[in-house]
Parts: structure tokens; sequence; C-alpha cells
């Protein structure tokens, strides 16, 4: 069982820069792929973001790219989420993800509005 918690959400103007962070539980957070996901009002669930086990692969939704920047830390437990020039577009609840073969666990997400 992995427990995830995200924080560094927020209220942030268009171009500005907020960093989230997804601690999780456990003594195997480096056996976890992690991802980033958002969901916007009246929308689907979409990927922002995935990294590797050690961190050696990256791939990002092409809405991102550019100005995401997903990293992890397996000492810490910690996975990242740098966003930069900020679009009021980004605005959605953002959950932090991991999985492995059949196992797959959610964070509780944090809420990210961006004003114009």
């Amino acid at each position: 069982q992995v427990q995830l918690v995200e924080s560094g959400g927020g209220l942030m103007q268009a171009g500005g820069s907020l960093r989230l962070s997804c601690a999780a539980s456990g003594r195997t957070f480096s056996s976890y792929n992690m991802g980033w996901f958002r969901q916007a009002p009246g929308k689907e669930r979409e990927l922002v973001a995935t990294i590797s086990r050690i961190g050696g692969s990256t791939s990002y939704a092409d809405s991102v790219k550019g100005r995401f920047t997903i990293s992890r830390d397996n000492a810490k437990n910690t996975v990242y989420l740098q966003m930069n020039s900020l679009k009021p577009e980004d605005t959605a609840v953002y959950y932090c993800r991991a999985y492995t073969g059949p196992y797959d666990y959610w964070g509780q997400g944090t809420q990210v509005t961006v004003s114009s």
C-alpha cells in the first residue's frame, strides 16, 4: 500500500510559477513509476507528465512541454512538478499517481488556479 499526499497548489497569476510536491509513504517508492495528472471542471482527467522509477525517462503532454518539469527524489520519497509560465488553462486539480504492474495509487489532489 502506498499513500500519496500532494501539496504546493494555490492561486497564481498567469506567467508565474508553482512547484507541486507529492510525498509517498512506504519503503518501495523507487519501485514505482510516477505521474502527474490534472482534471479541470467539466473535463476528463488528463496526463501531465510521467517519470520512470529511477528518473531516467520522462514524458510530457504537448500542452506543458517546455514549461513543466517532473523530477523525483527517491531518498525523500517525493516527486515534484515544477510549473513555469503558467496559463489560465492550467487551472485544474492536480493528482499524483504511483503505478507499477497491477499496483496503482492516487493522491487526493491539489488545486491550482491561474488567473489572467
